[in-house]
């Protein structure tokens, strides 16, 4: 297995290596980064058993770095956490998109995400009670200001607001970042999953084609993407229903949180990571 796991390490850092070069990120700044990662999974899932808590010399023993950076290691996580959460508005604006493109209340007849009016006094659907039903401690109002500002919507001088794309897509690095790091690092988990074999595998599967002539790809492309789009708001609208984010956890029911992703790449004959 060694060769075979050093080979799929090598085809996951190397984009993600060439892209810290790139942000002016070297070696040791990668280096100490990985230090907290070893301690911090070590101490959740290796050192820590039900009758003895972790300890600095046990992470230090499981991962080769020094106990005096464990200790360090260790109570700058107590104090600080490990990763920043993607923004409170963009985390309810991603949810709002998705609920208005899979509640049919929200869709026109053929399906699509209708233009609603911001505020209706007669109770019919309204961008207010879609924020509403998201049971959003923010206002209607700067929700809107969110999603117009990444150019996901756009109000006319009726004020009717429309929804300009099907899903949130945030221009702010940090959101970017953020989202990069929820989808890739729970794609890996499910790959993960299914190497270690002990329970029934989730769906990660992908087509491939090594030489599809780039003029014929350019053209199909597009229809590619809505596929993956068809895709997505339809697990929206199996899913979004059960969704239970805003209400008190009920520890006769528990509950799961799933993530259920498309991605696509391309490059040119021969070249790798282009």
């Amino acid at each position: 297995m060694e060769a075979p796991l050093k080979a799929a390490i090598l085809a996951l850092l190397k984009p993600l290596i060439r892209y810290l070069i790139g942000q002016g990120w070297t070696y040791p700044a990668l280096s100490e980064l990985l230090k907290v990662v070893y301690v911090a999974e070590a101490e959740r899932h290796y050192a820590t058993t039900p009758q003895q808590p972790a300890t600095d010399s046990r992470i230090s023993l499981l991962t080769g770095i020094h106990r005096k950076d464990v200790k360090r290691i260790r109570q700058e996580l107590a104090q600080s956490g490990e990763a920043p959460a993607l923004r409170k508005g963009a985390n309810l604006a991603a949810r709002l998109v998705a609920a208005w493109v899979s509640d049919p209340k929200y869709q026109d007849p053929q399906g699509k995400p209708q233009a609603l009016p911001f505020r209706d006094e007669n109770g019919k659907a309204s961008f207010e009670s879609l924020v509403r039903e998201l049971k959003a401690d923010l206002r209607a109002k700067s929700v809107l200001d969110e999603l117009m500002r990444v150019g996901v919507a756009s109000q006319d001088a009726d004020g009717r607001v429309s929804l300009l794309r099907t899903g949130y897509i945030s221009s702010l690095p940090e959101d970017k970042l953020a989202f990069l790091g929820a989808n890739v690092g729970d794609h890996l988990e499910s790959a993960l999953h299914n190497i270690a074999g002990a329970q029934a595998p989730y769906i990660e599967r992908a087509v491939f084609y090594d030489a599809v002539p780039a003029e014929e790809l350019t053209a199909l492309r597009p229809e590619l993407f809505q596929l993956g789009d068809r895709l997505l708001r339809e697990v929206n609208r199996l899913v979004m229903p059960l969704d239970r984010e805003k209400e008190p956890e009920d520890p006769m029911q528990p509950r799961k949180r799933m993530r259920f992703g498309v991605y696509y790449y391309e490059e040119n004959k021969g070249e790798q990571g282009t």
